[in-house]
């Protein structure tokens, strides 16, 4: 998981909690995270899956936008405010509704991704969006967000604070014995709630696959919170080790990795992030290419893969059965919930079929590999029944 920084590292307002567990610290997206304790990945990954991991995302870039002269009209406000934020992306704003989180995408010209991000609208103030971006690509998207706005809007960035992850099945048992009123959210939904006095910003969503919680809260709360979560038995403090095999058994997509501003929301099986209102009008960047691409005309996919013997790592070709390189390999590992290598990777439609017996190249040796079915672990997000 570690990738080349500078040496400057920055730090979480977490850095000596992690310190004092641990943590193995390493350099990512330019801030100095733990990428393991002392426990191991293995131990941390099925902990989460069976009870509640802990996570510092706090390098990732939550922000608000929010609307100058608001007119009063909640709906109207709301509108407005989404229509600064709609040219750059593919998701429908506009229909948000109170408290709604939406995952879209921010795409250039030609329909690239620039990053995925969460949209959301909030649950009490009209012409008010909560969004949170990516940590390697937070300045430019910042920059892109605030240019947007011009003067209709004030961009503030909120990665001053922490952003803390809780997962897993325990994990609404655990935040609600803390802030009872989590329990209303249902998957993709936030809201602010207290606690000791601090306002803490809850959304119910993750990347991991499970159930669980992103909580924003300021710098100087930031080790009470944490204090308070871990000194719950069912929680233990998970580094960025075993969030990448999670995402991954979820069939989630790492940017800079599976997505990248050559990779259409087509291909990379995103399709359902370009929403339906958004379709019908063409008004987002990239819309010929990417309708095109819906309606078939695409040349590669991103799909699943079972590998056979060791796992085939990110740049590993991937090969048809006759052995002629087809596509590469963009994520890939070990995964410990199905005993397996596995891994995503882009490959002609013709052979992105579930079933479809293929190679990766590891080391030099040709391994077989199958199509499957994403996620390769169940997804266990929590959505609220729809009243009858």
């Amino acid at each position: 998981m570690a990738e080349t920084s500078p040496t400057n590292l920055k730090t979480t307002p977490l850095f000596e909690r992690h310190q004092a567990a641990g943590g193995r610290m390493v350099p990512f997206g330019g801030y100095s995270l733990p990428v393991q304790y002392p426990s191991g990945i293995m131990t941390e990954h099925k902990w989460t899956r069976e009870q509640a991991g802990l996570f510092d995302v706090s390098h990732m870039g939550p922000s608000f936008l929010v609307l100058n002269n608001p007119s009063g009209d909640a709906e109207a406000d709301h509108a407005a405010i989404a229509a600064i934020i709609e040219p750059m992306i593919c998701g429908d704003i506009a229909g948000l509704k109170p408290g709604q989180v939406r995952y879209t995408l921010l795409l250039n010209e030609k329909g690239g991704i620039i990053d995925d991000l969460m949209v959301a609208r909030s649950p009490k103030f009209a012409g008010s969006l909560y969004i949170v971006v990516n940590a390697g690509t937070k300045e430019g998207d910042f920059a892109r967000i605030a240019a947007a706005a011009g003067d209709r809007a004030r961009f503030s960035r909120a990665d001053d604070g922490a952003l803390l992850a809780l997962q897993g099945p325990e994990a609404v048992g655990v935040l609600a014995s803390l802030m009872p009123g989590v329990v209303e959210l249902g998957f993709m939904q936030y809201g602010p709630y207290e606690l000791n006095g601090q306002t803490v910003i809850v959304s119910r969503s993750g990347y991991t696959g499970e159930d669980g919680f992103e909580l924003l809260c300021p710098a100087p709360f930031a080790n009470t919170l944490w204090d308070a979560l871990l000194a719950d038995p069912r929680v233990k403090p998970i580094g960025l080790g075993a969030r990448d095999s999670l995402r991954l058994e979820a069939g989630l997509p790492l940017y800079g990795h599976d997505l990248d501003e050559t990779v259409s929301p087509i291909e990379a099986d995103l399709g359902f992030a370009v929403s339906r209102r958004r379709r019908e009008a063409g008004d987002f960047p990239g819309a010929p290419r990417i309708l095109a691409e819906r309606d078939g005309k695409l040349s590669r996919i991103r799909v699943g893969l079972i590998v056979e013997g060791a796992p085939a790592r990110e740049g590993a070709e991937i090969l048809d059965a006759s052995g002629a390189a087809i596509g590469v390999v963009t994520s890939g590992g070990f995964a410990p919930s199905l005993g397996k290598a596995i891994a995503l990777g882009f490959v002609p439609p013709a052979h992105a079929s579930h079933g479809s017996k293929l190679q990766v190249s590891v080391r030099g040796r040709a391994q077989p590999a199958e199509v499957v079915p994403t996620p390769f672990v169940p997804h266990r997000y929590f959505r609220k029944a729809k009243a009858s």
